[in-house]
Formats: structure tokens, C-alpha cells, sequence
């Protein structure tokens, strides 16, 4: 009996997974990141390079071992969710300059919040998978979820942003005091002999936050290509592992990629609609893969385009 049910993958394959990420994290924060100190451009597009390897390695090896369409299907699920995370990334963003959290701490923070959307993602998706097996019409909810999240994205996400900060920072107030510093990479401190929790982990337990919501897009859109767990879930973690470096590049970019969301919500809805007609027809996992790299494609090269017309005129 497999490890989790109405999936190809056998046990080995999940404890082998689980074990390698293990690996690959205890690597990235015991030799890579020791020390507390702002990531470098260089840096960030190196260990950005470095996951994005481990992913199409892993995707490559899948694919001989279980067929093209199921490597097809993770390529396609790993390139959506990679594409997601962008997203996340711009929240991410916004609540660090909201908090005024320094760079050379943000590293700490991301880490934590990337090991949490590990936990989550694999409760979500394990749930999902169930739901989808034992009641079908739950793909039509996704496919729905999928299209409003489509048009949400269009919309401006500052305000919603400071929204969640607000309400998420009053009830850990009511939980435990927080100080109005930070106090080095420490999430908890003692102060006036009562424990209290820094800016640091309030800003934490903000990522976390952002990342659950973000997995009400990204888990249904992966279950429009694939309805094996192993194939969601694998997809999805080794694009999250490169979530930190990924940030830093972003963070970098962020003012040049103008129409990326745009780009974000063309796929979601694409993907909403590939949901709600599959019981009608089913379209395979190389078109959605085509359709969705033309997309990102087609946002990057509209953005460039756009932005060196502007510095001509300047």
C-alpha cells in the first residue's frame, strides 16, 4: 500500500523526496547562509540557478522513470507555481518595507516562512487529492476559485496587503507582546521579565499568512495538470525551495516586471477554465505547458519592451 494513497509514486520515491529536501535545506542554512548579512545580486541569481537545476534534474530523471506525460505534467505544475511565487514574492516585499525589516535579516525570516509553506502545502495538497478522488465535482469549486483569483489579480494588492498586516499583527498582540525593535535575528526576547516576540517574528507569522492565502490559488492551479499527489506536491516544494533567492532577484527587478500580474492572471484563468470543461475535454499537460511558458513569455518581453521605450523618452 503506498504511503499516500491514488498516486504512482511508490513509498521509496516519498521518503527519498522527503530525505533530499531535508538534505538540500540542512546544505543551504548550515554551509551557505551561516551568518546573518544582505544576499548579493550574484548570489541570488547563483543559488536561484542552483534550485532551478535541482528541479529540472529531478523533473528529467521523473519523466525517463514514469513516462513523458507524467514529466510533463510536473514541468508544467513546477513552471506554474514557480510563476505564483512571483507573486507571493511582491507581498513579501511589501510587508518587509511595511515592517522596515532589515535585508540582512530577511533571509532568517524567509527561511522559517519557506520551511512552514513546506508543512502547509503538503497538508493542502494531500487534502485536495483526497477531495478530488472522492468527490469530483470538488475540480468545479477549484476551477471557480481559480477564475475569481484571476480577476482579483488585475486589482491593486497594496491595500489588501496592509489589511492582512493589521489584523494579523492586532491578534498576535492579544497573544503575546511585541516589541517595537528588533532585536538581532532573535524571534522572542524577555522584556520586563515577560517573553515577548520581536518584529521579526511578526513578520514571520506575516509570511506564513500570505503564503496560506497564496495556496488557495497555487493548489487548485497544479490540480488543473495533475491529479497524482506525489507529481503536485514534488512540483510545488522544489519551487518554494527557491523562494528566498528568488526574492532577492525580484527585489531587484521588481519596478521592470510591470506586467507580470497581468501575465499571472491570464494563466490562473486559463487553467480555472481547463478545470470546469475537463469533463467535456481534457486538455493535455504539453498544451498547458506551451500556453502557460508563451504567457510568461509574452509578459516578460511586453515589460522590457515598454520599459526601454520610457528610458528612450526620458
Amino acid at each position: 500500500m503506498h504511503m499516500i494513497t491514488h498516486s504512482m509514486a511508490p513509498d521509496w520515491l516519498w521518503l527519498a523526496f522527503l530525505i533530499g529536501i531535508l538534505i538540500l535545506i540542512f546544505i543551504d542554512v548550515a554551509l551557505l547562509h551561516r551568518t546573518a548579512k544582505e544576499e548579493s545580486m550574484r548570489s541570488a541569481l547563483l543559488n536561484t540557478a542552483l534550485w532551478i537545476g535541482v528541479a529540472l534534474s529531478f523533473n528529467l530523471w521523473f519523466g525517463l522513470e514514469y513516462g513523458t506525460t507524467a514529466g510533463t505534467e510536473f514541468l508544467t505544475g513546477y513552471v506554474i507555481e514557480k510563476s505564483l511565487s512571483m507573486d507571493n514574492v511582491f507581498v513579501i516585499l511589501l510587508l518587509f518595507e511595511s515592517m522596515k525589516i532589515p535585508a540582512k535579516y530577511q533571509h532568517r525570516v524567509l527561511f522559517w516562512g519557506v520551511l512552514g509553506a513546506i508543512i502547509f502545502r503538503g497538508i493542502f495538497i494531500i487534502i485536495g487529492a483526497e477531495l478530488i478522488h472522492r468527490f469530483s465535482w470538488v475540480l468545479y469549486i477549484f476551477g471557480a476559485i481559480l477564475i475569481i483569483s484571476a480577476i482579483k489579480f488585475l486589482r491593486e494588492e497594496k491595500e489588501e496587503v496592509e489589511e492582512v498586516e493589521h489584523v494579523v499583527i492586532r491578534y498576535l498582540k492579544k497573544i503575546v507582546p511585541v516589541t517595537s525593535k528588533i532585536e538581532g535575528q532573535a524571534f522572542f526576547v524577555r522584556e520586563h521579565g515577560r517573553r515577548a516576540a520581536t518584529p521579526l517574528f511578526a513578520a514571520l507569522l506575516l509570511v506564513e499568512t500570505s503564503d496560506i492565502i497564496f495556496a488557495v490559488d497555487s493548489i487548485p492551479a497544479v490540480f488543473a495538470v495533475t491529479r497524482d499527489p506525489f507529481i503536485a506536491f514534488a512540483s510545488n516544494i522544489l519551487a518554494i525551495l527557491g523562494l528566498r533567492s528568488l526574492y532577492f532577484v525580484i527585489a531587484h527587478w521588481v519596478k521592470n516586471l510591470r506586467y507580470l500580474k497581468p501575465g499571472l492572471a491570464v494563466i490562473l484563468g486559463y487553467v480555472g477554465i481547463k478545470m470546469l470543461i475537463v469533463e467535456w475535454y481534457h486538455i493535455p499537460a504539453w498544451i498547458s505547458l506551451l500556453v502557460i511558458i508563451g504567457v510568461l513569455t509574452t509578459a516578460a518581453l511586453t515589460s522590457w519592451y515598454v520599459n526601454r521605450l520610457e528610458e528612450r523618452r526620458r
